[in-house]
């Protein structure tokens, strides 16, 4: 029975003409199980997965090894895209009995939905074992397995709480930068060996930690802290240098595959996802904006380009992933041999690329993915702009990869933030007009009054509910979208997500769980502050809750973000590269609240030049009010109907034009120096840090 037809998941759509009788997550599928008094067989992966596609294209396709899942399981298909929460709770199972995870992710359940065998990929044969194996101890030996599934499920309930902490000082960031130096590869860049996956949040950490350092006279300024920095900096640099220059980054359309495979980030695992470029995105800005990185700019701009090319939705969204595979084959549409270099740029410029992209039969048949070790000489620029776009030409003809073309409300929000900031800071208008448009489909398609959707898909919004990564994500690029546009509108929507947050999310004792109070039950209410692909939920939130405090003064939120941030102190000393964006939020915590307020009319040359000023610096916990002088007119570029005036932010209250000129007051919890009228006098207001 096709059940699948109607999915919003694209992912569940692959799933749709297979010979097993797959249910959606939901009551029915628990309901089934119970009537016909077998097991659930829970699979769960997503779209992109290359190991998903082999374990369908083995099994799921297969009418035999179809039939005994039909004939002995009620056979339940999830998105872990669309539903976190199920795939969060299941994979902690299946880390807890099996030592490991990853997708496709194989669960036998009892009917209640408790977990007492787990896996990951099988191949048919072994899977077919499996199945039987499964089946006829669920038949003959029913109170063991049931007494298992209860065991677990307690098990999990009693470690599900991580230790928390006081908020981290700064020797508890010194001491994690340590702990992060300590596994860096100092030759190839990153953290530990292979795979190698971009560690984006500890990236951006580092950054910070660096910025706090060499961007003020206030902070660090003891001998020792300051060489912390200084290798702090470095660690980012050589890491996103050799990102930048291996296979793992798309040398001729810009964007980064999902990880490497081996140490050196040549072979890459090619699936690409929005999270991660929008990760990434964000942070080589911030490389640039922190060390003038030529790398670090063009890198920004490319994986910003990419993003509009091929992730934006017909809605103004962005999607969720491309596919690793086209034709059946991983990382087909993105290798090349020296024959076929040769064959689209003749014999001579063939050569020159073949040597400059290290093409040298890397792969089965020949084929290498293209790295960059070197920039061409200054002297090859047009050639090689020429020779980069005639490939680009050639493999656009070639079949390309699959897309998963949901928005997912977190992830959109990471990009809305990395947008709006590269836009901004490079003074590409385009770039800020579309994270504004991804902002405006979210608020539209997304937001129910005070609650969040998680995902829509065709301009058709899910029904899954919102979880803590999405109201913490969003929040924060909304707040981040505000301080480079001025609009109200995003400052007002992103209260509203953290009011949310504070009364449907948090634990009681400082933390938040990943679900709402109202969410649908699961075995385990899901918790887990530790960053994985993307910021952990909890630590979102403790972001954009301090981003909020900032600009309003509120003590409630900037508690909460403090409280949040308890869980970085535990994790610091031995599990740093868990913990980046905590660490990160927490050097914003120590360094700030640094609060610009800049007040001028909409369109003025000396408003924009201030604005410009701020953004550009990197100051950690630096926080940007933007508005017109009078607080009952509208907020800089905010649409008319939002009938907001600056007054609305509370850090632009009373902030007026000083003899007429736009004005930037620089203020440390809402202490406030004397207002400043020039570029130059706003660099050195935030140089003295506040």
């Amino acid at each position: 029975m096709n059940r699948l037809k109607d999915a919003t998941s694209p992912y569940l759509l692959q799933h749709a003409d297979n010979p097993v009788d797959w249910f959606e997550w939901g009551e029915e599928a628990f309901a089934e199980a119970v009537r016909r008094n077998v097991p659930l067989l829970i699979s769960v992966g997503y779209s992109a997965c290359h190991w998903c596609h082999v374990m369908a294209h083995e099994s799921f396709e297969d009418r035999a090894t179809a039939t005994l899942m039909n004939e002995r399981f009620v056979n339940v298909k999830v998105d872990r895209e669309e539903r976190p929460d199920v795939d969060a709770v299941y994979m902690a199972a299946t880390q807890a009995m099996t030592g490991q995870g990853g997708w496709p992710m194989t669960v036998f359940a009892t009917p209640e939905g408790h977990p007492f065998y787990t896996g990951t990929y099988f191949p048919r044969q072994q899977f077919q074992r499996l199945l039987a194996g499964v089946s006829s101890a669920w038949t003959e030996e029913r109170e063991a397995v049931l007494e298992q599934g209860s065991k677990i499920v307690e098990a999990l309930n009693e470690r599900s709480a991580l230790p928390s902490g006081p908020l981290p000082t700064p020797d508890t960031l010194t001491r994690a930068v340590h702990s992060l130096a300590g596994s860096f590869d100092a030759v190839r860049g990153g953290f530990g060996g292979a795979p190698k996956f971009p560690p984006s949040m500890a990236l951006e950490f580092l950054l910070r930690y660096g910025a706090a350092a060499t961007g003020t006279t206030r902070d660090m300024e003891d001998g020792e802290r300051r060489a912390t920095a200084d290798a702090a900096t470095s660690m980012a640099g050589r890491t996103l240098e050799a990102m930048a220059r291996g296979g793992i980054y798309d040398q001729l359309g810009g964007g980064f595959a999902r990880y490497s495979v081996d140490a050196e980030w040549v072979v890459p695992h090619f699936e690409k996802m929005l999270y991660d470029n929008a990760l990434l995105l964000r942070v080589y800005t911030h490389w640039w904006r922190s060390t003038g990185s030529a790398l670090g700019r063009r890198v920004a701009l490319e994986t910003a380009d990419w993003l509009l090319a091929e992730m934006r939705t017909p809605e103004g969204g962005f999607a969720s992933a491309l596919d690793a595979d086209s034709e059946g084959v991983e990382g087909k549409f993105y290798a090349w041999t020296g024959e076929e270099i040769r064959e689209v740029l003749g014999e001579e410029d063939g050569l020159w690329a073949i040597e400059l992209f290290e093409v040298t039969g890397t792969f089965e048949h020949g084929t290498s993915v293209l790295q960059l070790l070197a920039d061409p000489d200054p002297g090859d620029a047009e050639r090689f702009a020429r020779v980069r776009s005639a490939l680009l030409a050639a493999r656009a003809r070639r079949v390309r990869p699959g897309r998963d073309d949901k928005v997912v409300a977190a992830w959109n929000g990471l990009a809305i933030a990395a947008l709006a900031e590269t836009g901004a800071l490079f003074e590409r208008p385009d770039l800020v007009a579309a994270a504004r448009e991804a902002a405006v489909l979210v608020d539209e398609l997304h937001l129910d009054g005070d609650r969040l959707l998680r995902t829509s898909r065709d301009g058709r919004a899910g029904t899954n509910a919102g979880v803590l990564e999405d109201y913490g994500d969003l929040a924060e690029g909304l707040l981040a979208l505000y301080g480079v546009t001025g609009e109200v509108r995003w400052f007002r929507r992103a209260e509203a997500l953290l009011d949310t947050v504070l009364a449907r999310f948090s634990d009681g004792s400082g933390g938040f769980y990943d679900t709402a109070d109202d969410a649908e039950r699961l075995f385990q209410r899901p918790r887990d502050a530790t960053d994985n692909a993307t910021p952990s939920g909890q630590f979102a939130a403790a972001g954009a809750l301090l981003s909020y405090a900032a600009l309003t003064g509120s003590a409630r939120h900037r508690e909460a973000a403090e409280a949040a941030l308890g869980t970085v102190t535990v994790l610091a000393d031995k599990h740093a590269r868990f913990a980046g964006w905590g660490l990160a939020a927490a050097q914003a915590a120590l360094s700030g609240p640094i609060e610009v307020a800049i007040v001028g009319p909409a369109g003025d040359p000396a408003t924009a030049a201030l604005h410009r000023t701020a953004l550009l610096s990197p100051l950690p916990g630096l926080v940007l009010a933007l508005g017109e002088p009078d607080s009952a007119g509208a907020g800089a570029g905010s649409d008319v109907d939002d009938g907001a005036g600056a007054g609305e932010v509370p850090l632009l209250a009373g902030r007026g034009l000083v003899g007429g000129e736009p004005a930037a007051y620089v203020c440390r919890g809402f202490t406030c120096r004397m207002p400043v009228t020039t570029p130059a006098a706003l660099r050195a207001e935030l140089a003295s840090g506040a």
